[in-house]
């Protein structure tokens, strides 16, 4: 082997070497997949059941049921009798994934949920309408109070519109994930990972502390306390009122994520309406009616 040859092999091993350990660090700082999006028909005929004169008909009788829970003035002269209109596009609404907690290779940070509406009361207030794929349709599953899902959806997208918006339905917190980094929407958010938010990798390690444990499958979840209405517990993770007598001690929302049956613990962001209350409203027993916080 001439001196040229042996100072090249050694040179290329050097170089092999050094790539292979840097390989790791590489394999750490792949970019993490953008969750699935869906299908433009889809979201054509999401808003089609949104739009629906007959979902517009169950939003007036959600919205006067609200004024009569929340003990609201009546309503200035011809406006009771005004239809609600859905106003805005019709967004994807993504949430914390249960892969990426467990830490599955290749899992994006969230996952497609439902698709969602903004709904306007003809004396302004707000309500989101919920439409999942079911049963070969897109359908109306839900109905909440507040316009998150559109509010926090078009922040995202003005700060990044490559970006994904989602939700951590278990604190309410709202993130924009932009490559690496997990960055804060609203207050909730900030508390868990900073004003200037944290890297996708430190969002994945305090998630999976926080819901390792309590995943589908789990004892948590067998208990019966994967909802957030298990014994001694109301909504907001023990803080609102306890089932009434004949309820069951478990009680679920059902809400768009069961559609897959696969979800995380839902603790503290919402409040389900009483069978009574879903009755008044003509929505099927498959549907809840969800609530805000207070003070949002």
């Amino acid at each position: 082997m001439t001196e040229r040859t042996a100072v090249r092999a050694v040179t290329t091993g050097a170089l092999a070497t050094v790539l292979l350990g840097l390989a790791p660090h590489a394999a750490l700082a792949a970019p993490v997949p953008a969750p699935q999006a869906p299908a433009r028909d889809g979201v054509a005929a999401a808003r089609a059941a949104a739009t629906d004169p007959a979902t517009l008909d169950t939003l007036a009788r959600f919205f006067a049921a609200e004024r009569k829970r929340g003990g609201a003035a009546a309503a200035a002269p011809g406006t009771a009798s005004a239809a609600p209109r859905i106003e805005g596009g019709t967004v994807p609404v993504y949430a914390l994934s249960p892969d990426f907690v467990r830490g599955r290779v290749a899992a994006p940070v969230a996952r497609l949920e439902f698709l969602a509406s903004k709904a306007v009361a003809a004396d302004g207030r707000t309500a989101s309408v919920w439409t999942a794929h079911r049963g070969g349709s897109w359908k109306v599953v839900n109905i909440a109070s507040g316009d998150d899902e559109t509010r926090y959806s078009a922040a995202g997208a003005a700060r990044d519109a490559s970006g994904t918006v989602f939700h951590e339905p278990q604190i309410d917190a709202w993130y924009l994930q932009r490559g690496d980094r997990i960055e804060p929407l609203d207050a909730d958010a900030r508390k868990a990972v900073g004003a200037h938010g944290t890297t996708v990798d430190a969002y994945r390690k305090r998630v999976a502390k926080a819901y390792g444990d309590k995943l589908p499958g789990s004892a948590y979840d067998k208990r019966g306390e994967a909802g957030g209405y298990g014994p001694g517990t109301g909504t907001g993770g023990g803080t609102g009122p306890a089932p009434a007598a004949g309820e069951p001690a478990a009680r679920r929302p059902a809400e768009a994520s069961a559609v897959n049956g696969d979800r995380l613990p839902v603790t503290a962001a919402t409040t389900v309406a009483a069978a009574a209350a879903l009755l008044a409203l003509g929505l099927s027993a498959t549907t809840a009616l969800r609530r805000r916080r207070s003070g949002r």
